[in-house]
C-alpha cells in the first residue's frame, strides 16, 4: 500500500477526490493547488439573477475580459490590484475620444475560447448585449459605467469593439475589470439558446463557454470544483498550477486542521478567532487585508415603525456594543468603524468612523423623548451563511438592547434565500455588509443609499432626493474639489439621517502554506488562481 501522503496527493489529482479527515503532515503535489471552504458557486456563469458571490471566482478564472488592474504592495506588505491602473487582458490597446463619449478596444489576434474557437469582435458585442440585458445584480453592476444598452456596442472589424455614451462616466474602465463583462463565446452559448432562455443562462450555468487561464474539469455543486489549466491561453502569463481543486468543507474545525496538518494549500472563510490565533501561532501565512469601500454595519427600515422615527434611530445607534462585536465577535479582524471625534468634520473618505459610541444613557433618554420610553419590540435578521459573525453580533446587540427595553426577536435567514428577502425591503433592523469593487464614495452610495436605484443592498429603505442628485453629480464630477464636497455632503447627510449604523470595514482573511507565493488581494474577495505558486 502507497504511504497515506502519496495516496493523499493520488486522489487529490482526480476530479472525485476526497479530502482525508487527519493525515501526516505531509506536501501537497507542486503542480496542483488545493483549496478549502465552506461555502462554493451555485453557477459557472455570475449572470444569473440567483447567483452567490462564488460565482464571480469561477468567472475570474475561466473567462477572459477586455481590461484588468495592474498590481501593487499594500500596508500590510502583501501584493493587491491597483484601482488606478488599468492594463491589457483579451485588448491590447483602447482609445478614448477627447469628449470621452468613444471608447475602441483593440483584441489580440491569437486568442481562442477553451473549445478551440477563436475570439472575436462579435463575441465582445455579443457578451456585452448580454450582460446590459439579462437584468438584476449583473445590468445594474454594468449602469455603473453607463453601460446600459445594446446600441451602444458596435463591431468595427473582427478584432476591433467600439463603445459609445450619450454622457462619459470616469466608472466606465475599471467598471470593465470587473467580473461581471466576461467574454463568452457567442456560438457555443447561441448554439444552447432557446425562445424562453435567449441567453442561454441554464446551460451556462452548468457549462463552461470561456476562454480564460483555467477551464471547468468537473464540479460536483455543494461538494468540489476542479480546474484545468488551459495552456492556449493567451491574455496573461502561463499560471504555474495544471490543475486547482476548490473542496467545500462545511466545519470551519475541520478546515483549518487539514491545513495546519499540511493536507490543504489555502483555507479560505475560516472564522476570525481562527484567523487570530493562526496568524499569533506563526506556522501559516495568514494575509489579512482591509476590504476596500467596505462596511459592515446594522440597517434600520426607516419605512417600519419604530424606525421611520429619527430620534429612534439616534437612539439604537447609541445603544450598539461596538467595542464588544470587535472584540468577542470580530476578534479585531477589521477596523473600528466608531467612535469618531463629535468636534472634528466629515472628510471627503469613505469609508469613516461615525460620532458614535456606546451610551445607554443617552439611548434611554433618546427613546423617551422619541414617545418609547419603555422600548418596543422588533426583530433582528441576518444571513445564516455569514452565522459565523453575524449571529455573535446578533447577540450582542439583543443583550446590550435590552438593557434599555428594546426587545429583539433573532431572524436567520438562509443564504440562499437572503438575497429575495433583501430585495422584499420588509426586515425592520438588519445585520449587512457591502463593499464596493470600485473603490470610490459614489459608487458605495449608489449601491446601498440611492433612493431611485434602492437596490437590494439598500435595506434601510432610505430615500433622499437631495443625496440621490449629489450621488448622481459626484459619479460624473471632473472638478476634485467640488467632488470631494460633494462626497462631505453624502457622508453629512446619512450620519445625521442615520438609517445605517456603521460597525466596522472588515479584512478579506486568507490563511495558507508558508510555501505559497504570489497571492494578490482583489477588489472581488476571491482568490486568483492564475498568479499563485508553490516555492
Amino acid at each position: 500500500m502507497l504511504p497515506l501522503s502519496r495516496r493523499v496527493a493520488m486522489g487529490l489529482l482526480g476530479s472525485a477526490a476526497l479530502l482525508p479527515a487527519v493525515s501526516a503532515k505531509a506536501a501537497t503535489p507542486k503542480n496542483v493547488l488545493i483549496v478549502v471552504g465552506e461555502q462554493g458557486p451555485n453557477s459557472l456563469d455570475t449572470m444569473l439573477a440567483a447567483a452567490n458571490d462564488y460565482t464571480r471566482m469561477v468567472d475570474w478564472q475561466i473567462y477572459d475580459r477586455l481590461v484588468s488592474h495592474g498590481t501593487k504592495q499594500l500596508p500590510n506588505g502583501a501584493i493587491g490590484y491597483d484601482k488606478d491602473v488599468i492594463k491589457p487582458e483579451l485588448a491590447t490597446s483602447w482609445e478614448v475620444s477627447e469628449d470621452g463619449k468613444t471608447m475602441i478596444f483593440h483584441l489580440r489576434q491569437d486568442a481562442t475560447f477553451h473549445d478551440g474557437t477563436p475570439v472575436t469582435a462579435d463575441d465582445v458585442k455579443y457578451s456585452f448585449d448580454r450582460a446590459v440585458s439579462v437584468g438584476g445584480f449583473p445590468t445594474i453592476q454594468m449602469a455603473a459605467g453607463a453601460l446600459t444598452k445594446p446600441e451602444q456596442f458596435s463591431v468595427v472589424d473582427k478584432y476591433t469593439f467600439k463603445i459609445t455614451f450619450d454622457v462619459p462616466n470616469k466608472l466606465t474602465l475599471p467598471d470593465l475589470a470587473v467580473p461581471v463583462p466576461v467574454i463568452v463565446n457567442s456560438k457555443l452559448a447561441k448554439a444552447h439558446a432557446t425562445e424562453k432562455d435567449p441567453w442561454a443562462l441554464e446551460w451556462t450555468q452548468r457549462n463552461d463557454a470561456g476562454g480564460g487561464a483555467f477551464k471547468v474539469q468537473s464540479w460536483k455543486p455543494g461538494d468540489q470544483l476542479v480546474f484545468a489549466r488551459f495552456d492556449d491561453w493567451k491574455s496573461g502569463p502561463k499560471p504555474q498550477f495544471e490543475r486547482v481543486v476548490y473542496r467545500q468543507v462545511a466545519s470551519p474545525g475541520t478546515r483549518r486542521a487539514l491545513l495546519e496538518k499540511g493536507d490543504v494549500d489555502i483555507s479560505v472563510g475560516l472564522p476570525p478567532k481562527d484567523y487570530a490565533e493562526l496568524a499569533k501561532a506563526g506556522k501559516l501565512k495568514v494575509i489579512g487585508t482591509p476590504i476596500q469601500n467596505d462596511l459592515l454595519f446594522l440597517d434600520m427600515n426607516v419605512k417600519l415603525k419604530p424606525f421611520d422615527n429619527p430620534k429612534v434611530r439616534e437612539a439604537i445607534a447609541y445603544a450598539i456594543p461596538y467595542q464588544q462585536i470587535m472584540d468577542a465577535a470580530l476578534y479585531n479582524r477589521g477596523v473600528a468603524m466608531f467612535g469618531g471625534d463629535p468636534a472634528q468634520p466629515f472628510d471627503g473618505s469613505w469609508p469613516q468612523p461615525s460620532k458614535f459610541s456606546y451610551d445607554p444613557d443617552k439611548a434611554k433618554k433618546l427613546l423617551a423623548e422619541a414617545g418609547y420610553p419603555d422600548g418596543f419590540s422588533t426583530t433582528l435578521s441576518y444571513d445564516l451563511s455569514q452565522a459565523t459573525t453575524r449571529e455573535p453580533i446578533a447577540i450582542l446587540v439583543q443583550e446590550a438592547l435590552l438593557k434599555i427595553g428594546v426587545k429583539l426577536e433573532l431572524e436567520k435567514v438562509p443564504g440562499a434565500s437572503w438575497f429575495a428577502k433583501m430585495g422584499e425591503k420588509s426586515m425592520p433592523f438588519v445585520i449587512g455588509e457591502f463593499y464596493g469593487w470600485l473603490d470610490t464614495p459614489e459608487y458605495f452610495f449608489f449601491w446601498t443609499f440611492d433612493g431611485k436605484n434602492n437596490s437590494v443592498f439598500n435595506t434601510a429603505n432610505y430615500q433622499n432626493p437631495e443625496l440621490d442628485a449629489l450621488i448622481d453629480k459626484a459619479r460624473y464630477e471632473k472638478d476634485q474639489a467640488a467632488y470631494t464636497g460633494q462626497i462631505k455632503q453624502m457622508t453629512e447627510i446619512v450620519m445625521k439621517d442615520i438609517p445605517r449604523i456603521p460597525l466596522a470595514r472588515l479584512f478579506y482573511d486568507v490563511a495558507m502554506q508558508s510555501n505559497i507565493a504570489n497571492y494578490v488581494y482583489w477588489f472581488h474577495t476571491q482568490m486568483d488562481f492564475r498568479t499563485l505558486g508553490k516555492n
